[in-house]
């Protein structure tokens, strides 16, 4: 995978160069040094990176923002994954709500 070919799934995954770094478990500029075409991805990172592309827009969780809105985080397609999968996965719900007890309430603080 070369330069060109990174810059494109990163607009196609709609992510920063910081977002895929962090689903690669790799450093920011790694991913940077790749688009510069200064350094390029080992086997194993292109194929994980395919892997993302299969899954495509929503597959690399992107990082919180600072002074994100709400109208952004509800816009993030990594949330509406998971509240299906809440829906879907009673025992999940229970676990999350179990996980949930230890963070205060937005609305009560």
């Amino acid at each position: 995978m070369d330069a060109e070919e990174l810059k494109a799934l990163r607009k196609e995954l709609g992510v920063t160069a910081r977002d895929l770094a962090a689903a690669l478990g790799i450093e920011q500029e790694v991913v940077l040094a790749w688009e510069r075409a200064e350094l390029f991805p080992t086997k194993q990172h292109v194929n994980e990176l395919l892997k993302l592309r299969a899954r495509g827009v929503g597959a690399v969780p992107k990082a919180a923002r600072k002074g994100a809105t709400s109208m952004q985080v509800l816009a993030d397609p990594a949330l509406w994954q998971l509240v299906r999968k809440l829906i879907a996965h009673e025992p999940l719900r229970k676990e999350v709500l179990r996980l949930a007890e230890r963070y205060d309430d937005p609305l009560e603080v």
